[in-house]
């Protein structure tokens, strides 16, 4: 009996044991789940987040794309998410390869198809749009702003930034003997380009307004206002901590002298500036979107300069994969409180996936409200893309410059760094109410409409951002009102000509602040203000003169280049350099004939 006993338990032994020896050769085999993930427009994506729904592990997508994870079974479920997209989930069999597409997800801003409006008066005609004719290149079609009555529409609004770009690209036209493209003309950015008359605020304000009333050079019968607006300077020993991303177009089209390589001579500069608690990551974008370089402490200057000297141009330009790929980074280092920032360096040149100015309007904006701004650099000639690179500036809650050699990299770069790179205010917006006792009508000169935004009747302005230390001269041609005129005659001084007033936010913040400045009614003959006055006069009629504008029809390349010679800062290498380029203009220029009304023929 005990025999029995002992034998139907070993029988027992045996049968779990075989059970457990069945069930661990099934647990021992393993599967191997292969496979890609791509965005709608067949772009890959790096690091997405992959989800094993069996084992809980989270695995990640490579730098081409794909993955390849073991599974336990043949048969497995799969998430896979990223910022900005949906989440997707699979079921997936091992025995097949796997291609997942994530789309995008709706943008959460209500006027991600909106125009942008640069200046904003009410009813002001939509006039029909030229066109001209500038080989490859795109510029924004811009109409010029007309008169207004103030009585009738005493206010005008107008988006306050750091743009430079439209200066250095027209002094690429005129070096190379070429008549610039009327819409390549941004007066404000001229004027915004030489930084002038800058006055510290007061350490309370964050902005102080100076405005000067004097007769117009132009138009003997009319006014000139300049509004001076400077912001408060950064201590440079408590700046925040930098995260940024410079995201490079690597393209074949790059491949010039005045591309790629200009831009390497510029980032060097740029990571000469950095400090130990900042860092820097590069994305490029061209025969492979990737990235070139992590996330890296400011204070390993040789492995980000080897990374920027190995770059090398070649392929198409997936300008909307490399946009995706570098918020996507900026994000995942974001610093609390710091300078998170894109620096976007190209030609503009976008031919794969999202191309159309419209379809980067949509991206850009959904992508501003992470808190990361955008710097745009643009570069080349020939095919460049003004147009598509100020749009996503605008759009990306950033700023804009066109470098054409190495001494503007310099500029903006190493001399210019902290008015370029760091915000001390965003959505800056500027309102103008002008005093109809004073002011019969005016126009704003500069921050011209492109036709389209005046078109479109949900267009909306939106602020800029204003960096550390920097100064903009926004100008008003007005025509005065008899009891104007007469105040003038009798020496009075102390009426109230125009209210400005300003609407900001503090970088991080989205609460509305404002500022209201009172510019009194003190008049002052042309030739009795300051220097920096008439120069800035000096190239907004410059400016006038290229677009062949009606208003500058009795002015000539003399009496500009006089102003500017009689205002310049001999000191200021820029200043000096303007006056060769008006030479320059006035050589090209004279030899085209006038038409009656005033424009030139191109």
């Amino acid at each position: 009996m005990y025999f029995i006993v002992k034998l139907e338990r070993l029988k027992v032994v045996l049968y779990i044991a075989a059970l457990l020896f069945l069930n661990l050769s099934v647990a021992a085999q393993q599967y191997y789940v292969r496979g890609e993930v791509k965005d709608e427009a067949g772009n890959i994506l790096q690091n997405v987040s992959i989800l094993q729904h069996k084992s809980g592990y989270i695995f990640r997508s490579g730098a081409s794309g794909t993955f390849g994870i073991l599974s336990h079974s043949q048969i497995d479920t799969f998430s896979f998410s990223l910022g900005g997209y949906r989440t997707e989930t699979v079921l997936v069999n091992a025995d097949n390869y796997v291609s997942v597409k994530m789309k995008l997800l709706p943008a959460s801003v209500t006027n991600a198809k909106r125009d942008k409006l640069a200046s904003f008066t009410l009813n002001l005609e939509k006039e029909e749009q030229k066109t001209w004719y500038t080989g490859d290149e795109t510029y924004a079609s811009l109409l010029e702003n007309h008169f207004l009555a103030a009585k009738k529409t005493p206010v005008t609004g107008l988006s306050l930034n750091v743009d430079r770009a439209s200066y250095s690209n027209i002094r690429r036209f005129l070096s190379l003997k070429a008549m610039v493209p009327p819409d390549a003309v941004r007066i404000e950015e001229m004027i915004n380009y030489f930084n002038l008359d800058y006055r510290q605020p007061p350490p309370q304000d964050l902005f102080s307004v100076k405005t000067t009333l004097s007769s117009c050079p132009w138009n003997n019968e009319n006014q000139l206002l300049h509004i001076n607006l400077s912001s408060q300077k950064l201590n440079l020993d408590s700046l925040p901590p930098s995260n940024l991303v410079f995201l490079i177009d690597v393209s074949g089209s790059m491949d010039m002298p005045n591309r790629l390589p200009l831009l390497q001579s510029a980032f060097r500069l740029l990571v000469n500036n950095l400090r130990d608690n900042d860092t820097v990551a590069i994305v490029v974008y061209g025969g492979m979107t990737g990235v070139m370089l992590n996330s890296t402490s400011g204070a390993e200057k040789g492995k980000i300069l080897k990374a920027i000297d190995e770059l090398t141009p070649g392929g198409n330009t997936p300008g909307e994969a490399g946009i995706r790929l570098a918020y996507r980074l900026a994000r995942l280092h974001y610093i609390k409180g710091g300078n998170n920032r894109v620096i976007l360096a190209t030609d503009g040149d976008f031919n794969v996936g999202l191309k159309t100015e419209d379809e980067l309007n949509e991206l850009i904006t959904s992508q501003r409200e992470s808190g990361i701004y955008l710097t745009c650099l643009g570069v080349g000639m020939g095919n460049y893309k003004d147009s598509k690179i100020h749009l996503l500036a605008e759009k990306g809650n950033g700023n804009f410059a066109y470098l054409d050699n190495y001494k503007e990299a310099e500029k903006v770069l190493l001399r210019e760094f902290t008015q370029m790179l760091y915000a001390v205010a965003d959505n800056v917006y500027m309102d103008v109410e002008f005093n109809p006792e004073y002011v019969k009508e005016y126009r704003l000169i500069g921050f011209d409409n492109k036709v389209g935004a005046l078109r479109d009747s949900l267009s909306v302005i939106e602020g800029g951002e204003i960096g550390s230390g920097h100064s903009m001269i926004a100008m008003f041609e007005i025509v005065p009102t008899e009891l104007n005129r007469g105040a003038i005659k009798d020496n009075y001084t102390g009426g109230r000509l125009a209210e400005v007033k300003l609407r900001y936010q503090k970088p991080g913040n989205t609460k509305q602040l404002y500022t209201t400045f009172t510019s009194n009614f003190h008049y002052t003959e042309f030739g009795e203000i300051g220097k920096c006055n008439k120069f800035s006069t000096a190239v907004a009629m410059f400016g006038g003169m290229l677009r062949g504008s009606a208003f500058m029809k009795d002015s000539n390349w003399d009496d500009v280049i006089t102003l500017a010679q009689q205002a310049c800062n001999t000191d200021e290498l820029v200043q000096k350099e303007f006056i060769s380029l008006l030479q320059q203009a006035k050589s090209l220029y004279s030899k085209v004939k006038k038409k009656k009304t005033g424009g030139y023929v191109y």
